[in-house]
């Protein structure tokens, strides 16, 4: 396949990209008038909903515009040729070739950040702020930045010398090696992430002792989940937004409540909302989705091997000798269609997760805790009630509220009817 032909190959794939997510957003933005369904009634009253619509716009708009301004740049960089001048640039710099591309790729890292940067500013203190959401300062948001700078060079950075290096030294068969090397810092990634990252951002304490703690203590002990590991997070020194999640592997397995949901939320809530969590634990969610990330790490590396030596990508992308950092660039944009029926299968897979959690909460509970703290959440975050099925499909890792509700409540009246019968 000549240069050019590849060349022109990755600016469809961009364009096809964007206007793929261009579609889905005009589908979502009309879908989003429809008027809301029986189940989901009392989430909204009118001035609510309307500033729902405007949240929804507001941030519909500002997506489309980084989205375009983003587009223009890669396609006029591939156009110029701004990626092999910049290939020569870092060449002159220097010439050992694990630090090339390190120093390749920190450049692009920071001249994207600097661009997204005004763009995170308005959508945090402008849209934000305006909604009722932003409880950030701009001392936190620059402290935020430096640390994910830091861990960005430090794990980003050693991750990226490693597969150099394998790749200069292994040849085509390190695609295997590094896969390797990724799949034990993926798992290192789930085991520590909530004891050793998320500290560096936010503050995590046991649950304190209370109605809740009780609550979930007998939920706990019978079903025989340890309660030591239930956090929670100071979310609102960010976002007023609410929300909890499942963390870890084995021992390091964590339930993390953010401050935001418990203020806002009832015990009842709270408990099958725990429980909700809890289900991802029992139904072993956590190590499919890991064992699912492995794979498809693996697939992209074996794939990326096919094409990492080869230099009429790296003249596609501006370049004038072999450049693995130019290949690299170049694949992951080759890649996204791949990526993207790998991401709507795990939506699937995830959706399907979803279910089974709160089919699980529901067992212990019956429906209508987690559903009032599902509707209790959407309302407080000013959620789209009613999004296009295509968007959904293809974007969403959890069904919608309105699919989760009708999901619980035909579970429950089938436990209902069940005990009846009995």
């Amino acid at each position: 396949m000549s240069e050019k032909v590849i060349a022109i190959l990755v600016i469809g794939i961009l364009i096809f990209d964007f206007l793929l997510d261009l579609l889905l957003s005009f589908l979502n933005e009309k879908s989003s008038k429809n008027p809301i369904p029986s189940e989901l009634s009392g989430i909204y009253d009118d001035e609510k909903y309307q500033k729902s619509q405007d949240y929804q716009n507001t941030t519909g708009r500002l997506a489309k515009i980084s989205r375009t301004l983003l587009l223009i740049l890669m396609v006029a960089a591939i156009c110029f040729g701004w990626f092999g001048f910049l290939d020569d640039w870092v060449r002159s710099l220097s010439s050992m070739a694990p630090v090339t591309p390190l120093i390749f790729f920190a450049i692009l890292f920071l001249i994207s950040d600097l661009m997204g940067t005004p763009f995170s500013l308005y959508q945090n203190f402008i849209i934000e702020a305006r909604f009722g959401f932003n409880k950030m300062t701009l001392k936190t948001y620059f402290v935020d930045k430096l640390k994910g700078y830091l861990l960005t060079a430090f794990l980003g950075g050693g991750l990226l010398l490693v597969f150099v290096w394998m790749v200069e030294v292994i040849g085509a068969d390190f695609w295997w090696y590094f896969w390797i090397v990724i799949t034990i810092f993926l798992l290192a990634l789930n085991i520590f992430y909530t004891s050793l990252l998320l500290p560096l951002f936010n503050k995590l304490v046991p649950l304190e002792e209370g109605e809740l703690k009780t609550s979930i203590a007998d939920f706990a002990e019978k079903v025989e989940f340890p309660l030591t590991q239930v956090f929670v997070i100071d979310g609102s020194r960010r976002s007023s937004k609410g929300n909890a999640f499942f963390s870890g592997l084995w021992k390091k397995k964590k339930v993390v409540f953010y401050d935001t949901l418990i203020d806002k939320h009832s015990v009842d809530e709270l408990t099958a909302v725990f429980a909700h969590e809890v289900g991802h634990y029992k139904k072993n969610h956590i190590y499919i989705g890991t064992f699912m990330s492995i794979v498809q790490t693996g697939l992209m590396l074996f794939l990326l091997s096919k094409m990492i030596f080869n230099i009429q990508v790296s003249f596609a992308m501006g370049g004038e000798v072999t450049a693995i950092h130019l290949n690299m660039l170049a694949f992951g944009v080759l890649y996204s269609p791949f990526s993207r029926i790998l991401g709507v299968i795990m939506n699937i897979i995830s959706r399907k997760h979803e279910y089974e959690a709160d089919a699980y909460a529901t067992k212990y509970f019956g429906a209508q805790p987690l559903i009032d703290g599902l509707k209790k959440m959407s309302g407080d975050h000013l959620s789209n009630l009613t999004p296009h099925p295509a968007n959904v499909f293809i974007n969403y890792s959890h069904p919608t509220v309105l699919q989760r509700i009708r999901a619980m409540n035909l579970l429950n009246k089938k436990i209902n009817s069940e005990i009846q019968f009995h």
